[in-house]
Formats: structure tokens, C-alpha cells, sequence
């Protein structure tokens, strides 16, 4: 309900520009996180493991990951079958 009193936002060329590339690049983003929490899933311990399998997760959702795929990996709790999907990704980008 709030946002609906909202005034838009006049953001000048120069920010337009970082946003466009910024969403343009999305996947490349949540890529190289997805990257970097497979080295986390191999050292967390404890809580901090599972939070960190949550956010492999959520990282594996914004690259579009088919659901039952990450279900599957959520389950294995393998981070070397996370680090495969990441050279996947990363083969698809290429």
C-alpha cells in the first residue's frame, strides 16, 4: 500500500546505464555466487552449512534451475554436484 504514494524515481543517464548492466548481467552474477558457495559448502560447519545450502538454493532458483533438479541437490547435500552444475552453467554461458 505504500508504494502506491510513491514519487518514481528520476535516475540520470549514468545510473539507467549501471542498472540496465547490472540486470543484464544477472546471471552472470548468480552464477559466480553460486560459484563461490560451493567452496563455502565444502568448509561451513553446522547452522552455517545450512544456511549456506539455502542460499545455493535461492542462487540456483534465480538461474532458473529446473525445481526438481534442485530439490535433488538440496537432498544429496553433495557440494561436488553443486561445483557440476556450476561448469554446466558456466559450459551454457560460453
Amino acid at each position: 500500500m505504500m508504494s502506491e504514494n510513491k514519487q518514481p524515481r528520476n535516475y540520470s543517464g549514468y545510473q539507467q546505464k549501471i542498472i540496465k548492466r547490472y540486470y543484464n548481467n544477472l546471471d552472470g552474477i548468480a552464477g559466480q555466487r553460486l560459484a563461490e558457495l560451493v567452496g563455502e559448502l565444502y568448509l561451513a560447519e553446522g547452522k552455517k552449512k545450512e544456511k549456506t545450502w539455502q542460499a545455493a538454493g535461492a542462487a540456483m532458483e534465480k538461474l532458473e534451475v529446473p525445481k526438481a533438479r534442485i530439490e535433488h541437490l538440496l537432498k544429496q547435500r553433495d557440494p561436488a554436484l553443486v561445483a557440476e552444475l556450476v561448469k554446466e552453467l558456466e559450459g551454457k554461458k560460453g
